[in-house]
């Protein structure tokens, strides 16, 4: 695998990590159509975990199949495939080595009454399955926030022991947020430095709202004339909180949406500087060649080309 200069560059930033979890890294950078470019478009599919089978897979019946969601990614070209373990484990024979692929170490349910997640999944199954990374969700501001990072810390080290590389979904709901606060510029800042600063290599937050939800924040935020106008503003913003751009900052597809309001948040997102889009619901929802046409136009907008 040639490894290209921009991605060098990124790798770069990485400054304690072993040349396993760098190699580990570079195997995403590299993948699919965006290979190379330094942006990623990445397939997670842990939603009939979180919502059920039949809100996560009904509208499109193909995706009940774990080998749907594998293809899907490995056609469109993407830069890895993220699941939960039976996922992984369903199609990690017939695809070994076509995609990378990142097992999601912790998971929620529609019945769950706390802000939580439990571990579901360890850093052994990774490396058994041959996945290049381990995905975990931490809460912040949730009543167990802290039970959550402590177990980060605890799979990341052990991860990057081992050489895999460590993505975190942060996102903020519970405690004292309200929410509209979830999605906040502010607190989405905050989740995203928060992950930095817990080792993660790939950060995945939610596209930020120009509301602020803590006061002394906001006063800050008046104060320094922090740019809230536009989402790509917003973006650059999120880039400049993880370690000025030094870290790769995903973001999230979100609800199910129509595709000019998608394309337009894409297009902010690249304009923002941000790093690329991990795109579920949005995708797998819809009849597979809308869904292969949808994500070649993505990538050409993360290519300029659209």
């Amino acid at each position: 695998m040639k490894v290209s200069q921009r991605v060098r560059k990124i790798l770069s930033s990485y400054e304690s990590d072993n040349p396993g979890s760098k190699a580990n890294l570079a195997r995403i950078l590299m993948q699919g159509r965006l290979g190379g470019s330094g942006r990623l478009v990445i397939l997670p599919v842990d939603q009939g975990f979180e919502h059920g089978p039949a809100r996560s897979f009904a509208p499109n019946p193909d995706g009940y199949d774990p080998h749907y969601h594998w293809r899907l990614a490995i056609d469109a070209g993407l830069s890895a495939f993220a699941s939960p373990l039976g996922m992984i484990e369903a199609g990690a024979d017939s695809f070994a080595g076509a995609v990378p692929t990142i097992l999601k170490l912790n998971s929620s349910n529609s019945h769950a009454v706390t802000k939580d997640q439990a571990v579901t999944a360890s850093v052994e199954d990774a490396l058994r399955l041959g996945c290049a990374a381990i995905g975990f969700t931490i809460y912040p501001g949730s009543e167990q926030q802290f039970e959550m990072i402590e177990e980060l810390r605890e799979l990341a080290l052990e991860a990057k022991a081992h050489g895999l590389a460590v993505v975190v979904w942060s996102y903020p709901r519970g405690g004292n947020l309200s929410k509209e606060g979830e999605s906040a510029l502010d607190v989405t800042a905050y989740a995203a430095h928060m992950a930095t600063l817990l080792g993660a290599h790939i950060i995945k937050v939610k596209p930020p709202t120009a509301h602020l939800e803590q006061a002394e924040a906001a006063k800050v935020y008046a104060d320094r004339k922090i740019d809230t106008s536009s989402l790509s503003a917003r973006v650059s913003h999120i880039i400049q909180s993880a370690f000025a751009g030094k870290r790769i900052v995903v973001f999230s597809g979100g609800a199910a949406k129509g595709l000019d309001g998608l394309y337009d948040e894409i297009r902010a997102i690249r304009d923002g500087g941000g790093f690329g889009s991990i795109i579920g619901r949005n995708t797998f929802q819809r009849p597979r060649a809308e869904a292969l046409a949808m994500l070649d136009t993505i990538i050409k907008i993360y290519q300029n080309k659209a």
